[in-house]
């Protein structure tokens, strides 16, 4: 019977970089920025509320990773491996830097022959890295072809993270990708040294430089400068002249937007107005538009305001936003 490793409790994450953490940090994730990584390590991200349509996909991901797990490893045994499970969960810490830390979805000891991108790897006993990942909708189109490492790149940061943190300088994290369940798709992250300590860097400049330094890290979006400076002081600064031509530029921008804007209604009206009465536009005998009715529940809160003045002041919530204006030329 193979040896599983019990899993270990989750630690609180404001007080260590993890491997979902890595793709933000080099900014390359798709859900979060630095900036408001190091808001929610340093304690001053809202606390997020995860309402129970989320919490049952977080739970049916955590239900489905045993079985993405026995599923991986009965195909590579079909392909010919010998494979012994080896641990489950397991959290390790960098030894020298120990707020760097990585949770592994499972580990192999893999014994046989694999082509990975088209090139023949030997595994000699060889203990793997492995995550489970459920593919679904459009994620799907993030994958590319199986037996390759081509995944996502927020999530080869974390694959790479893992390899990093992990003891024994492993040089695979095999991704297991269930797309249906009849069959899950192989993927591979290959140890790459020089990526390892580009990202190393990275991540202990910014636990060292802006969590423990308590200094935000450059913004990447308007978004970012709105979390970080989300009030103003009612004063004034001088342009610069680069600046000056900047703000220019967005009236431009801006000016397009909304003559672009105009042309869209007026082509809409034009095609609507032809389409009406009929939900379906066809041209030589194929679909090119539609315009169906659906139905949408919305609160009514003028109404609710005016029969339950108590409950809905109750469930008001006033917040403040800064708005970026451009002054018009005279």
């Amino acid at each position: 019977m193979n040896a599983v490793t019990e899993p270990v409790l989750m630690p609180d994450r404001s007080k260590f970089v993890g491997g979902s953490d890595a793709a933000a940090i080099l900014g390359v994730s798709p859900y979060k920025t630095p900036v408001e990584l190091w808001l929610e390590k340093t304690g001053r991200a809202p606390a997020e509320v995860i309402d129970a349509v989320r919490q049952r996909i977080f739970d049916r991901g955590h239900k489905l990773e045993p079985f993405i797990r026995d599923m991986v490893i009965d195909k590579l045994r079909d392909e010919g491996m010998e494979v012994e499970l080896i641990a489950c969960n397991q959290r390790y810490c960098d030894p020298e830097h120990s707020f760097m830390s990585c949770e592994i979805d499972f580990e192999l000891r893999l014994t046989g022959e694999m082509e990975i991108g088209g090139k023949l790897f030997t595994f000699d006993g060889e203990h793997v890295n492995a995550d489970a990942k459920s593919v679904t909708g459009f994620a799907r189109k993030k994958w590319g072809e199986e037996s390759t490492e081509d995944v996502p790149i927020e999530y080869a940061a974390q694959f790479m993270h893992g390899l990093m943190v992990s003891p024994g300088n492993r040089r695979f994290c095999l991704v297991a990708a269930l797309r249906s369940f009849d069959d899950v798709d192989i993927y591979w992250t290959l140890r790459d040294d020089e990526t390892i300590a580009a990202m190393r860097q990275k991540e202990i400049a910014f636990w060292y430089d802006h969590v423990l330094g308590d200094t935000p890290p450059d913004t990447f979006t308007f978004d970012d400068v709105k979390l970080l400076f989300p009030s103003d002081n009612g004063l004034s600064i001088d342009a610069t002249a680069d600046i000056a031509i900047k703000v220019q530029e967005l009236a431009s921008v801006k000016a397009q937007i909304k003559e672009l804007e105009e042309a869209e209604e007026v082509l809409k009206h034009q095609i609507a107005d032809f389409i009406n009465p009929f939900a379906i536009l066809k041209f030589d005998g194929k679909e090119i538009a539609s315009w169906k009715g659906q139905s949408a529940a919305r609160l009514d809160v003028k109404a609710l305001q005016a029969d339950l003045p108590e409950i809905a002041a109750k469930y008001t919530k006033t917040t403040t936003t800064r708005v970026l204006r451009l002054k018009k030329g005279k």
